[in-house]
């Protein structure tokens, strides 16, 4: 039989996991012929909610879950495990601005970190969902020195999906005819969804979509402020479109991207593009399907581009200041 992977996951009893974990247990992570046992972390007060959804999964007799877990602690909680995706954190309150929801969040992502350097297997890959993600990664990542910097991620994948849709919705073309989609920095409101490398078709979608006002405009604006849109129109977060690109990113780092692709992460910065080193930064990436990845390199980077990306890369260093005293 193969030897079950090991996936924590935090803020279990949450939104987003609701969305997330039954898909995990069903084998849309890893396929139908890969076991999983699934680590469930939360809070002691939410520990009964999450003792209800484990309920559920259960009662789904997934073939390919191979047990659960649960615990109130990340050192339990990332005990052995293989792959940890971080979801659990304070969402930000009324008149609290990004700094406050930064520094409210960074203890979390401190303790988390030394409990991942304490606990995980050898082998683990982590993936932050909650946020500010970056920010929270890169925390999360200079408090656990034993494990490589590049199996630190922030998941930019949300934006790459809210991209192909605007992108396909203003062509007239399915999200299937839009591809080499690139997110470059941040996930907040300075993120860049590049528009002169990605494609329609096959064609430049400067090509296709010749409206370039709007491309430059009101498209960038609504990839940034989607997340407050959705807010305002629900009056919740993202929960179901979050927890599905969770599970692409992961899915994606253990397959193997074609050649003529890419896909998004923010990752660790080794400098490309000009982006200042160790930032958890998003660039486009491959991935060989072992769990490792690398930077697409020599995309164009025009004065527009580099502009864009220039501003998003100066908040990260801002946020990074922020929380200083947690990654020295």
């Amino acid at each position: 039989m193969t030897t079950p992977i090991r996936v924590s996951v935090t803020g279990a009893a949450g939104a987003i996991c609701y969305s997330l974990l039954f898909r995990i247990a069903a084998g849309e992570l890893f396929g139908p012929d890969q076991p999983v046992i699934l680590q469930l972390i939360e809070i002691p007060p939410a520990m009964k909610a999450l003792e209800g959804t484990v309920m559920e999964i259960n009662d789904c007799a997934f073939g390919t879950l191979a047990g659960i877990e649960i615990a109130d602690n990340p050192e339990d909680g990332f005990k052995g495990t293989n792959v940890a995706i971080l979801v659990g954190g304070r969402p930000r309150g009324p008149g609290m601005v990004r700094a406050d929801l930064i520094k409210m969040n960074g203890p979390i992502f401190e303790s988390q970190g030394k409990a991942l350097n304490k606990s995980a297997a050898d082998d683990v890959r982590v993936v932050v969902v909650a946020n500010p993600c970056n920010t929270n990664a890169l925390i999360t990542r200079s408090n656990a020195p034993d494990i490589p910097k590049e199996r630190f991620t922030a998941m930019t994948r949300l934006d790459q999906n809210r991209t192909a849709y605007q992108l396909a919705n203003k062509a007239g073309v399915t999200v299937n005819d839009v591809s080499k989609i690139t997110i470059f920095g941040n996930h907040s409101n300075t993120m860049y969804p590049d528009i002169y490398n990605a494609t329609i078709h096959g064609k430049p979608v400067t090509e296709v979509i010749t409206d370039h006002d709007w491309l430059k405009g009101d498209f960038i604006s609504t990839i940034q402020k989607r997340g407050k849109a959705i807010i305002e129109a629900r009056g919740k977060s993202s929960a179901a479109s979050a927890g599905n690109a969770a599970l692409e990113h992961v899915r994606d780092w253990f397959s193997v991207t074609p050649k003529d692709s890419w896909v998004n992460m923010a990752v660790n910065s080794d400098g490309s593009y000009g982006v200042q080193k160790d930032l958890i930064y998003s660039f486009p990436v491959r991935c060989d399907g072992k769990g490792n990845y690398e930077i697409v390199q020599g995309l164009e980077i025009n004065d527009f581009a580099q502009e864009k990306m220039n501003i998003t890369q100066e908040q990260l260093l801002e946020e990074k200041g922020h929380v200083a005293d947690l990654i020295d």
